[in-house]
């Protein structure tokens, strides 16, 4: 289980020159649903993590990450 998830929304949201309530109005949320997930405070939903990724021109990945856990590929069962 992930103890925290990387968040680099807000270097992404800068450098399109977009403030958290400009990006907010475009994909269809709220302020601090911006500002949460840029604080770690809040996982957005896959829907959400696509709709900002596709209004910022880049990818999920760009956004979100899992912290490395030292192992990047699944067990073998």
């Amino acid at each position: 289980m992930m103890d925290r998830l990387i968040v680099r929304l807000k270097d992404q949201r800068q450098k399109a020159g977009l403030t958290q309530a400009a990006l907010a109005e475009e994909v269809g949320v709220s302020r601090k649903t911006i500002n949460t997930i840029e604080n770690g405070v809040f996982a957005p939903s896959t829907v959400l993590a696509l709709s900002l990724a596709a209004r910022l021109n880049c990818s999920v990945h760009d956004l979100f990450a899992l912290p490395d856990i030292g192992n990047s590929t699944p067990a073998e069962t």
